[in-house]
């Protein structure tokens, strides 16, 4: 099974100190916590992302999208940076997001990835899909 581990920060002191951290410290610690799930083969992606004021918002309330500069919502819901893990359980993606080197102030919201399993065989985009994937046009990790 896939699973996305979403790294949030949820209080403002929590970014404070993050902005205040040594930051080669920082990344070793990082580094060396992707590197453990390297090493362990489930680790198949991952990034941190740029500030949210780099960001955009693309709303669909209306008759036509619209897009607004910057990040939506609380920092409660933005999020800094993923990992895609593929384990055998639940229990074994909250247990590597347990082991990643964050402080008091972030949380990891780990949610399962829909595979082909979760959708009707016989879908038409699903096939797509599947050979999309299969001609390396798309990865799905």
């Amino acid at each position: 099974m896939k699973f996305m581990l979403i790294m949030r920060t949820v209080d403002q002191a929590a970014v404070e100190r993050m902005a205040e951290a040594d930051f080669d410290e920082m990344i070793a610690a990082m580094g060396a916590y992707n590197e453990s799930m390297i090493n362990a083969g489930v680790m198949s992606d991952g990034a941190g992302l740029a500030d949210p004021s780099e960001g955009a918002v693309v709303d669909f309330g209306g008759p036509e999208p619209t897009s607004t500069p910057g990040a939506y919502g609380s920092l409660r819901e933005l999020f800094n940076g993923f990992w895609i893990v593929e384990v055998a359980s639940q229990d074994e993606a909250i247990a590597w997001a347990k082991k990643a080197p964050l402080e008091a102030g972030s949380q990891i919201e780990v949610r399962r990835i829909n595979g082909p399993e979760d959708f009707p065989e016989d879908n038409e985009w699903i096939q797509k899909e599947k050979e999309w994937i299969e001609q390396g046009r798309l990865d799905n990790g």
